[in-house]
């Protein structure tokens, strides 16, 4: 796919919808947002925040909103492309010219900017990694009570530390030795580098 530079280049790109997505644009372009060019494709942005963006297929076209998910939808036309895998993006589908009406077009444009604009936004999840204890470790603090309990208080980020410490060791071991020395740091409640952070 060629890279796209402008919105005008994109809309010569789809002639099968040109005039609808140059409607589309004329719509969007009578409120406050700024028009850009993001993944070769029109975006329109808030504030430096994407807000929505036009996308023509090979059989439909149409706005995506990227925090559509909070939008009322009072119309039911909004559509989760890819269903429970996309937790914020919504799709406003058309296959004709015909079928957008300006007003209501209009409607869900300003509430996804007043949306935008009041920071409702699904962040992406970043890290929340499931915490895999290794067999050895696991061996340890099932057979102590007191260390279990203390492994437990710790931050899921220094219970991955310590279990990724354990599970990098290539030999049985090394393991061990590890073992031997995080036991009374689980103990004292203590995060495998607090040492170095505390520099």
């Amino acid at each position: 796919m060629k890279k796209i530079y402008s919105v005008e280049e994109y809309v010569e790109e789809h002639p099968n919808f040109s005039d609808a997505l140059s409607k589309l644009r004329n719509i969007i372009l009578t409120t406050e947002v700024e028009e850009t060019v993001k993944w070769s494709a029109p975006v329109y942005t808030v504030n430096g925040k994407n807000v929505l963006g036009l996308g023509a297929f090979k059989n439909h076209f149409g706005i995506w909103f990227f925090n559509g998910v909070f939008l009322k939808d009072k119309h039911n036309l909004l559509v989760n492309a890819q269903e429970n895998k996309t937790k914020a993006l919504r799709q406003m589908r058309f296959e004709t010219i015909e079928q957008i009406d300006k007003t209501i077009v209009l409607q869900y444009v300003k509430e996804a900017i007043e949306n935008q604009k009041l920071g409702k936004e699904i962040k992406p999840e970043r890290g929340k990694k499931e915490t895999v204890i290794p067999k050895e470790l696991n061996l340890i603090l099932n057979s102590n009570k007191d260390l279990k309990s203390a492994f437990k208080n710790l931050s899921p980020y220094k219970q991955r530390e310590y279990c990724e410490y354990i599970d990098s060791a290539k030999r049985e071991a090394t393991k061990q030795t590890r073992l031997e020395k995080i036991t009374p740091m689980i103990m004292q409640g203590i995060g495998l580098n607090d040492k170095y952070k505390n520099c």
